[in-house]
């Protein structure tokens, strides 16, 4: 090897190059810490944590009255019926006072209720999109938030959720539930293996404030919602 007189001593230059080669990015800095952490493997800081016990506080009132509270508070609007019957009146003055066009109902179960009740709706799917007012039933209502949990094995799917600008919701009292992971178990023991491809979470009429944080209802769906919670744990009177 020729070293010149600018170069270091033969000694020293051999020395250095049995030194680590210094790490002169900041990617190679990282992967040496990945590096390094791969090799000496830390104990889990935590190893036992409890995934099954609530992180929510007790609630104070009664299911029906705090998911009440919870949804006018995200811009909902709720209506308490004591039977169907009561439902299905309550319904039919909300038609004629505020004048609203006719109700579109994809649901075979609810066609039923509504036609006995002498209710016209509309069911044409090919002028769907004529649709403004819209009414679908849903998995459960979650208590706490004052959201509906819907899924697609509900008939008929999302669309109709998502299309008018008005959904009414007809639940009972009977599918109230005080939190999501409540309402996910509840589906699961419903459908088994058979679990929905989708489940939607409503809460409140749609809104975004994306563009110039300006407010704005309707934006990814109804700019309204009603939710009418019929009462299904009283007896009938014999």
């Amino acid at each position: 090897m020729y070293l010149n007189r600018t170069q270091l001593p033969v000694k020293k230059f051999l020395q250095r190059l049995n030194e680590p080669m210094e790490e002169s990015t900041s990617r190679e800095k990282i992967l040496k810490k990945v590096r390094d952490a791969l090799i000496e493997k830390t104990e889990a800081p935590f190893p036992v944590i409890d995934t099954e016990s609530s992180v929510f506080t007790e609630m104070t009132d009664t299911p029906d009255v705090v998911f009440a509270e919870a949804l006018v508070n995200a811009g909902g609007k709720f209506v308490y019926c004591e039977s169907q019957d009561d439902f299905l009146s309550t319904l039919q003055s909300f038609i004629l006072e505020k004048d609203w066009p006719l109700i579109w109902c994809l649901d075979p179960l609810l066609q039923k209720i509504l036609r006995d009740g002498g209710i016209p709706f509309e069911s044409t799917i090919e002028r769907f999109t004529e649709a403004k007012i819209g009414i679908t039933r849903c998995e459960c209502l979650i208590a706490r938030h004052g959201t509906v949990m819907a899924s697609s094995r509900l008939s008929p799917g999302r669309k109709i959720i998502a299309y008018p600008e008005i959904h009414l919701v007809a639940a009972t009292t009977s599918q109230l539930v005080p939190d999501i992971k409540s309402g996910i178990r509840l589906i699961r023991k419903k459908y088994g293996d058979d679990f929905p491809s989708l489940i939607t979470l409503i809460t409140g009429p749609s809104r975004t404030a994306d563009i110039e944080k300006t407010l704005v209802m309707g934006a990814h769906g109804p700019k309204e919602l009603y939710i009418f919670l019929i009462d299904d744990t009283t007896a009938p009177a014999e």
